[in-house]
């Protein structure tokens, strides 16, 4: 249960209390897909779920604050519960911060904030890209453009217009940050707050960056060379370390993660390793045993296929199937036989099968069609 006052983490998520950590991973991305600001600018709504998405994937993907969180309904400080039967200790009369109450009256609704000038770092990316069956076989590199968040190439990042002054904020000594202290019923107590004066950035700028208008970021496209290694499948994640968004205040870019999805391929069937094609043949190789070809990402190769060949049977090549992605050789190709009965035969070959048939003592259908026998039956 969450703590009075705050959101249910899972119900955030939309997963159940019992959920594993993938559950946990892969609820997170498909809702900041959804809700991240990139994707959403000027919605305030979405902003607001954004940064509740990270708050409870910050809790829930660790296991430490998770236990916590399950326990006490809380992470960290407690923040109005007792150590008496989980209530809070005033029973009731305060919402769910025992002192936010008393914030929001005497520092008008400001929150603990963490440092706005210490450095951050990046957002991660993720793209989808769809390759062929014969591209994960044989490995490949890919160029694709990446939308995203980098330092401004004009103001080098400050925001500032070049020669232009920065100065450091004078009222929070370049901190981002003041204090505000107040008087109250159970002492004087002092919260941190973003500095009104320079916005919590720590410095004063003169003149803006006529390209970032001050943001110190923009907005470009850059074209960055993946490799795809061999064995890869639908679901494999490609990293790249520091393709992500800029850091923020000197901080580490992110990562750019690459979600691949492997096309059906006409020819094969995988399954993990191991390729699946099927070969036709004719009834005589079956029977007698014939060499025929077989497709390959190398190209076609011969099979030998024994005589007395079953339809629907299988045979079995080796380390003709995918290269498996951690190493350990290529898997195998499975040829599924399927054998081709003639169904328009000249006059020889019937004359030819009817002599196999009696070489074999096998009874068959009379060759000849239904007027002929009915003209038989009564002229005789």
């Amino acid at each position: 249960m969450a703590a009075p006052g705050k959101k249910d983490y899972y119900e955030v998520l939309g997963v159940p209390r019992g959920a594993t950590a993938d559950e946990i991973k892969r609820a997170y991305r498909k809702l900041a897909r959804k809700y991240h600001p990139d994707a959403n600018q000027g919605n305030d709504d979405a902003e607001r779920m954004f940064k509740e998405i990270n708050e409870a994937n910050d809790v829930l993907s660790d296991p430490q604050k998770r236990a916590q969180y399950d326990q006490f309904g809380y992470v960290g400080d407690a923040p109005g519960a007792g150590g008496f039967g989980g209530e809070p200790f005033f029973g009731g009369g305060f919402s769910g911060d025992l002192f936010g109450d008393l914030f929001e009256g005497f520092f008008g609704g400001a929150s603990r904030s963490s440092n706005p000038t210490a450095p951050r770092r990046g957002s991660d990316l993720e793209m989808s890209m769809r390759i062929t069956l014969e591209t994960a076989y044989r490995g490949a590199t890919r160029e694709v453009e990446v939308p995203r968040e980098e330092n401004c190439p004009h103001c080098d990042g400050s925001g500032a217009e070049p020669g232009s002054d920065v100065k450091t904020c004078s009222a929070c000594g370049g901190r981002g940050q003041v204090e505000r202290a107040a008087n109250t019923p159970f002492g004087r107590m002092v919260q941190v707050v973003p500095c009104t004066a320079c916005g919590g950035k720590g410095k004063i700028i003169e003149k803006p960056c006529v390209e970032c208008r001050g943001s110190k970021r923009v907005r470009k496209s850059r074209k960055i060379e993946v490799t795809i290694p061999p064995g890869v499948d639908t679901g494999t994640r490609l990293r790249r370390a520091g393709d992500g968004e800029a850091g923020r205040n000197g901080g580490p870019p992110g990562d750019l993660f690459i979600l691949l999805e492997v096309a059906p391929d006409s020819r094969f069937q995988r399954d993990g390793a191991d390729l699946h094609v099927r070969v036709d043949i004719e009834m005589p190789q079956a029977v007698l045993g014939a060499s025929v070809s077989i497709p390959t990402f190398e190209g076609a190769e011969k099979l030998d296929v024994p005589a007395g060949t079953q339809p629907g049977s299988v045979i079995r090549v080796k380390n003709r199937g995918m290269p498996r992605l951690r190493g350990g050789g290529n898997g195998d190709m499975h040829i599924h036989v399927r054998v081709n009965i003639p169904k328009n035969l000249s006059a020889r070959g019937k004359q030819l099968m009817t002599e196999l048939a009696s070489e074999m003592k096998v009874d068959v259908a009379d060759s000849k069609g239904i007027f002929d026998r009915i003209k038989d039956k009564f002229s005789g």
